[in-house]
């Protein structure tokens, strides 16, 4: 059989992209009584004269639901420096979301020609980097190479703050991007909600999501433990710790506590998990 991906759905089409082909296809029966295709999937696809028929579903990475989409590569977190304004409250707890779902985090400050040279949301993007993660920043008029650069051959989900500039960011790095996004809406037409869609679209060499993958706000499918294990941060210390179980939060002998009193570990970040995990336990409780 032949393998595949699927680019986008339409009710119940489903485009399949294999090699340089876009097939037309449905699910067949066997796979309506288990999970159903989304963006993303890799799949088996089978031909039968002029109707192809989606077979199988291969294993996931990753799964998202907002939106529906599967085996995600990176979240690139656009954030501005103002309108609305820069907040590594907001940063980490998608951070922590994305990491928890096996996804790389990319970070996107833009707006950088609203503030000055000065400014200490610089000292915020270093902290970053210097705890390992990737950070591009912008102005409103250009997207950098380095940025552009990272969305090749990846499944990208974007989010962050609403006008944080998601789209115009994308509109920067490929200008088709407005018109695929225009045409498709123009396509369902504006109010229809009867009619599934998602998309991957193509852009830079590789493919996005067509709309945010996270909500700031909902950790209550979360594990501590596993969160922790997830933070890329915590990874150097997580083995070290007295208990198998720590959490990081009041055990003693914690290797991950240790860090952050030594200054490997930002105490901001530290002090958002805490947040975060405060968030868990009260809504276990409340269950």
């Amino acid at each position: 059989m032949e393998k595949g991906r699927i680019i986008k759905i339409i009710s119940n089409q489903y485009l399949v992209l294999s090699g340089d082909t876009k097939y037309s296809c449905i699910a067949m029966g066997k796979l309506r009584k288990g999970k159903s295709p989304i963006v993303g999937d890799l799949v088996e696809i089978e031909h039968f004269g002029k109707q192809s028929g989606i077979q199988k579903i291969l294993p996931r990475n990753n799964e998202l639901v907002r939106p529906p989409v599967a085996n995600v590569d990176q979240a690139v977190i656009v954030m501005s420096c103002k309108d609305p304004n820069f907040s590594t409250t907001l940063i980490d707890r998608l951070l922590f979301q994305i990491v928890y779902h096996n996804i790389l985090p990319i970070l996107c400050v833009t707006k950088t020609d609203l503030i000055g040279d000065d400014d200490l949301i610089y000292e915020a993007i270093e902290q970053y980097r210097n705890s390992g993660y990737q950070v591009y920043t912008g102005n409103r008029e250009s997207a950098s190479e380095e940025l552009i650069a990272c969305f090749k051959n990846k499944i990208t989900v974007l989010t962050g703050q609403s006008g944080a500039g998601k789209s115009s960011l994308l509109n920067r790095i490929d200008p088709s991007f407005r018109l695929q996004t225009q045409e498709i809406s123009k396509a369902l037409g504006r109010g229809k909600h009867t009619t599934r869609h998602c998309e991957l679209y193509e852009i830079a060499g590789g493919w996005v999501a067509d709309t945010p993958g996270f909500s700031a706000m909902d950790f209550s499918y979360m594990e501590p433990m596993k969160l922790a294990e997830a933070i890329p941060d915590f990874k150097p210390y997580v083995n070290g710790c007295r208990f198998r179980d720590c959490i990081h939060i009041n055990e003693p002998d914690c290797a991950v506590r240790n860090a952050v009193e030594q200054g490997k570990i930002a105490a901001e970040r530290y002090q958002h998990y805490q947040e975060v995990v405060a968030m868990m336990q009260q809504t276990k409780r409340r269950r």
